[in-house]
C-alpha cells in the first residue's frame, strides 16, 4: 500500500547555454512549482551562460559548472579542453546530487545537460530527457537508454529513443507567451515604432545570428522601396555595434530598429506582423504558439544540423517558408516584404503554424516529473 510523502519533493533540472534551453528549464521549474508549491529546485547550468542570470530571476538556486561545448573543429587543444571541463563539471555535479538530493533530474540539453545526467543515471535517480529537436543528438541518445521517460515534440522520434521511453508533449515555451498577445498598436508605441503600415520582426536567437544581420542590411535597398514597412533586428551583444554603425552611414535605414536583446518577446511578436527567425527547437515553438507568417532560416553552425531538420518539418507541412543561410543575404528582405504585401498568405500560413502548438507541454512534462518522483518514493500526493 502507498503511503504520503513527508517531506517535499526535489527536483534538479539541468542544461543551458542558450535561451533554446534556458527558457524551457524555466517553464518546467515553473509548471512543477505551480502543482507542487513546496517542492525544492537545483538548477545545474554552465558557468558564465545566460542562465547564470536568467534562472535567479524566475526565483530559482543554480549552480555552474565549467563546462564547454564539444569543439565543432578537429583541434587537438580543444578536445583536451572539452574532456578537462568535462571530468571537472561531473564531479561538481557528483557532489551536488549527494548535497541536494533529488528525487529526479530533467535534462534539458545544452553544456552542463549531460554530466549531470550521466551522474544521476549511475546513483540510480530518475531521469527524465526533453528533446527538443526532430533530430536527436548524440548525448540524448546516449543518456535515454537508462531514462525513465524521453520527451519529444516531433513524431518519429523511435528511431532515436525506445518506443516505451517516449512521450509527445511539444516543447515548453515562455510562460508569458502562453497568455493572449499585448495590443498591437501599445506594442509599437511602447517599442518606439509607427502605429500604421506593417512591421517584420527578425530575431537570431537569444545569441543573435551574424547572417540575419547581414541580411537586413543588405536589404535595405529593397526596403527603402517598400513604403510603410519596418524591420525590428535583435542583433545579439556581439552584432550590436556593428549594425548600429552600418545603419548610421547607410541612407534610408531609419525604418530599421536595431535591439541588442529583445526583454519583452510578447511584446515584439505582438507588435510584428511576419516574423523570421533561426530555426532552433524552441524558436519554432514560440513560433507556433504566436501564429504569425514566419520565414525560417536554419543555422548551419549546430550539432548534426539540426536546425534545417525543424524548419524542414515545418516546411513540409506548408507552415513556414524557408531560405538556407547561404541565400539569406538575397533572399530574406525580398521574402519578407513579399509575404507582407499577400494577406492572404500571410493568413494560410498563419492558420498551419498554429495547428502546430502545443501550449501544454511544460505542465505535461511537470506531471511526467512529479510522477516519477512520486513512484521512486513509492508514495502519492495528498
Amino acid at each position: 500500500m502507498k503511503k504520503f510523502r513527508d517531506r517535499p519533493l526535489r527536483f534538479l533540472i539541468a542544461g543551458g547555454g542558450t535561451g533554446g534551453h534556458v527558457f524551457p528549464a524555466i517553464s518546467i521549474g515553473e509548471a512543477i512549482r505551480e502543482e507542487l508549491p513546496d517542492a525544492e529546485f537545483l538548477f545545474v547550468g554552465a558557468r558564465g551562460r545566460m542562465e547564470m542570470e536568467r534562472v535567479p530571476e524566475a526565483q530559482f538556486r543554480i549552480e555552474g559548472l565549467p563546462v564547454v561545448g564539444m569543439p565543432r573543429r578537429r583541434s587537438f587543444r580543444q578536445y583536451v579542453n572539452f574532456i578537462h571541463r568535462f571530468l571537472q563539471g561531473f564531479r561538481q555535479s557528483w557532489r551536488l546530487l549527494h548535497e541536494f538530493r533529488p528525487d529526479v533530474v530533467i535534462g534539458v540539453g545544452g553544456y552542463a545537460s549531460a554530466p549531470a545526467l550521466l551522474c544521476a543515471q549511475l546513483l540510480r535517480i530518475p531521469t527524465l530527457l526533453q528533446e527538443q529537436n526532430s533530430y536527436a543528438g548524440r548525448a540524448n541518445r546516449l543518456l535515454s537508454k537508462r531514462a525513465k521517460k524521453v520527451c519529444v515534440a516531433y513524431e518519429g522520434m523511435s528511431k532515436y529513443f525506445r518506443k516505451q521511453a517516449i512521450v509527445f508533449t511539444g516543447n515548453p515555451v515562455r510562460s508569458d507567451l502562453l497568455r493572449q498577445l499585448p495590443d498591437q498598436a501599445a506594442s509599437r508605441e511602447a517599442l518606439g515604432l509607427p502605429k500604421e503600415g506593417k512591421v517584420a520582426l527578425v530575431i537570431g536567437g537569444s545569441l543573435g545570428a551574424k547572417t540575419l544581420c547581414d541580411a537586413v542590411l543588405a536589404g535595405l535597398e529593397q526596403l527603402k522601396e517598400a513604403p510603410g514597412v519596418t524591420v525590428v533586428l535583435q542583433t545579439g551583444r556581439k552584432n550590436y555595434e556593428r549594425v548600429r554603425s552600418a545603419l548610421a552611414l547607410a541612407q534610408g535605414a531609419t525604418r530599421v530598429r536595431a535591439i541588442e536583446f529583445i526583454n519583452d518577446m510578447p511584446q515584439a511578436f505582438a507588435a510584428a506582423d511576419v516574423i523570421a527567425s533561426r530555426a532552433g527547437a524552441i524558436a519554432i515553438s514560440e513560433l507556433t504558439v504566436v501564429g504569425k507568417p514566419a520565414i525560417l532560416v536554419p543555422s548551419p553552425n549546430v550539432a548534426e544540423d539540426h536546425q534545417t531538420k525543424n524548419a524542414m518539418a515545418l516546411m513540409e507541412a506548408g507552415a513556414v517558408k524557408y531560405i538556407r543561410d547561404s541565400e539569406a543575404e538575397s533572399k530574406l528582405m525580398r521574402e519578407m516584404l513579399s509575404l507582407l504585401d499577400d494577406p492572404e498568405s500571410m493568413k494560410a500560413y498563419s492558420m498551419r503554424i498554429k495547428r502546430m502548438a502545443k501550449p501544454d507541454a511544460a505542465q505535461a512534462i511537470a506531471r511526467l516529473a512529479i510522477s516519477l518522483a512520486e513512484k521512486g518514493l513509492g508514495v502519492q500526493s495528498r
